[in-house]
């Protein structure tokens, strides 16, 4: 839990900060950056925050994973939400992230272009995910609104598909072999 502390900054009352009324109930969301769009995802999800490190990639893997990473010698792997999302490719930069998310019980990452802050926002802010996208966007659970901008909540678990989970956890249960490592490297 460290480097989430190390990475993000405090939490904030979005409700004060914005003058919204709350209804007393706070939901607590790790927010993130892809290209220009603002996400967020339940903070009781995310185990932590680190920055981007070498990714050993995986052959045959789906193509939003980008590799395997070794974190304290667990072999996770690392969606890219760029990929996931149908997003241009960009360039690492010093701001790069992955968050360390469990799903259904196994860890797994996600790359980010940047981390930018924990929020507490009034679950009265958050409005459906428009009817227009429900079909391609079901990971999608919701759109907080936040004084002039929007934030897009994603539900983790519904991220990737049945067979794309499949797929990762055979990842981590048969990481590639020393030989497949430096051939794919």
């Amino acid at each position: 839990m460290a480097a989430r502390q190390a990475n993000v900054n405090e939490p904030k009352n979005v409700a004060q900060e914005s003058g919204a009324q709350s209804d007393g109930a706070l939901l607590q969301l790790v927010s993130f950056r892809l290209g220009k769009e603002d996400y967020g995802i339940e903070i009781l999800k995310v185990q932590e925050i680190i920055r981007m490190q070498h990714l050993t990639r995986v052959p045959n893997a789906p193509v939003s994973i980008e590799g395997v990473i070794n974190l304290r010698g667990k072999v996770i792997p690392v969606v890219g939400l760029r990929k996931r999302f149908g997003l241009e490719p960009r360039s690492h930069d010093k701001e790069t992230r992955i968050i360390i998310v469990e799903i259904k019980g196994d860890v797994f990452g996600f790359e980010v272009d940047a981390v930018s802050e924990v929020l507490r926002i009034p679950a009265g802010t958050v409005e459906p995910p428009p009817r227009a996208s429900r079909r391609n966007n079901e990971y999608v659970s919701g759109v907080g609104k936040l004084n002039s901008r929007l934030l897009l909540l994603l539900d983790v678990e519904r991220l990737m598909s049945e067979s794309e989970f499949t797929a990762m956890q055979s990842i981590v249960s048969s990481p590639p072999s020393p030989r497949e490592e430096a051939l794919v490297s």
